[in-house]
């Protein structure tokens, strides 16, 4: 089997560049970000975290009409490409509140694990069970594998792939800290996936 892994986005190392010119574009991002959201809602207010594994990550909480608080978190390299693509950033930021803000009462960034047990049981009872049965509902009433794994070089993996498919690219492969890190930050960790298995079926002829 050929593992796709489409963790490229995540992987937010410094590029090569100066501190000042790092500094100026970190804040051109943030600055653009809000200004992207404030296009859609009144109240926003945002901040850049950094990530050992991930670099810079910007989370920004949303408040509705209603003044509850939706809290949500972008890595910088998306960001990046969202806003030179020129395919309405502000529209695709807030598509992640208008999903939240479908249950009233404000959504804030989950509590991280404390211990490796706490995340052991975040992965076992949330995040395994929800990629499951997302990419299954997905792609229903095709059969789809789904489940964990292990990577030499990323360690624990979630696997999924199509059975159907025998040769070439057939199997979509993401670290389960990329997943866990996605749930943390108020992101769906399924569509990952999820877009991983489209990208096969497009290599293959299937849509």
């Amino acid at each position: 089997m050929t593992n796709e892994t489409p963790i490229e986005e995540e992987n937010n190392k410094q590029p090569e560049m100066s501190e000042e010119d790092w500094t100026e574009l970190l804040k051109a991002v943030h600055h653009n970000s809000l200004v992207a959201l404030r296009m859609k809602f009144q109240d926003v207010e945002g901040q850049v975290l950094n990530m050992e594994a991930y670099g810079p990550v910007f989370v920004y909480n949303v408040k509705d009409e209603s003044g509850n608080g939706y809290s949500c978190g972008f890595f910088l390299r998306e960001l990046v490409a969202r806003f030179q693509s020129g395919n309405k950033p502000e529209v695709w930021l807030a598509s992640f509140y208008y999903e939240m803000m479908k249950i009233p009462g404000g959504k804030a960034l989950p509590k991280p694990p404390e211990s490796e047990e706490e995340a052991k049981a975040v992965i076992d009872n949330v995040l395994v069970p929800h990629c499951i049965a997302a990419v299954q509902e997905e792609f229903a009433p095709q059969q789809v594998h789904a489940g964990l794994a292990w990577n030499q070089e990323h360690g624990p993996m979630f696997e999924t792939g199509f059975p159907e498919i025998t040769e070439g690219s057939n199997v979509c492969a993401i670290p389960l800290h990329l997943l866990l890190t996605h749930l943390q930050l108020n992101r769906d960790p399924a569509e990952l996936l999820v877009q991983g298995l489209y990208h096969i079926r497009k290599e293959h002829g299937l849509d």
